[in-house]
């Protein structure tokens, strides 16, 4: 555990430490897997004891999550376009991107917002969005809203976790990512209940 945690000091007591969170957050949009978020986490956990600037990660996190947004909202409107208008007028496909494109119509800035914090959920809505033509000026600045929401969120995960376990900084990343996919798992289960209601109603 503690060359797990000087690894981590180390990492942000580096003036990189920025370029790497905008970097993993604006990867991490794209490429799921790419742990952005517990990145930020713990960057915040340590900016408990002075470095990294708490201020300085929450900009480089926001910043890093809208541009990622960007690129994915660019990759679907230049290959999800082009295969949109492909598909036959009648096909199953075409059915269900005519349906997404009027559902972002309606709401496509809360949708935006919240698919952030649903697992895969950000990178999918991005997308999609491009691929339906989404206006680029709403998709700015609902993605703003988001980002900026979801990389506060972050940090003060790990502000709180940082300051409850001063002592252990370790269990602090741990607390905050904790709380992370609990909230994570409720958003999931809140969606998933209020799809199963309005496919009854």
């Amino acid at each position: 555990m503690e060359s797990v945690l000087d690894l981590l000091r180390q990492t942000v007591t580096s003036p990189w430490v920025y370029l790497l969170i905008f970097a993993l957050t604006a990867v991490d949009a794209v490429v799921p897997m790419v742990p952005g978020e517990a990145v930020v986490i713990a960057a915040a956990v340590l900016a408990t004891s002075g470095q990294p600037e708490l201020v300085a990660v929450w900009v480089s996190a926001a910043l890093g999550a809208i541009a990622g947004d960007h690129v994915s909202y660019e990759i679907g409107r230049g290959g999800g376009a082009r295969r949109l208008a492909n598909f036959p007028a009648e096909s199953r496909r075409r059915a269900s991107l005519e349906w997404a494109r009027r559902a972002l119509d309606r709401h496509g800035g809360m949708i935006l917002t919240t698919a952030r914090y649903v697992p895969g959920g950000r990178t999918a809505v991005t997308l999609t969005m491009g691929a339906v033509r989404y206006p680029r000026r709403s998709f700015l600045l609902y993605d703003a809203i988001g980002g900026v929401t979801w990389a506060l969120y972050c940090v003060l995960l790990g502000y709180f976790g940082g300051i409850t376990f001063e002592r252990d900084p370790l269990r602090g990343v741990l607390a905050g990512l904790g709380v992370s996919v609990v909230v994570t798992v409720l958003i999931e289960a809140v969606r998933r209940a209020r799809r199963r209601t309005t496919a009854r109603g």
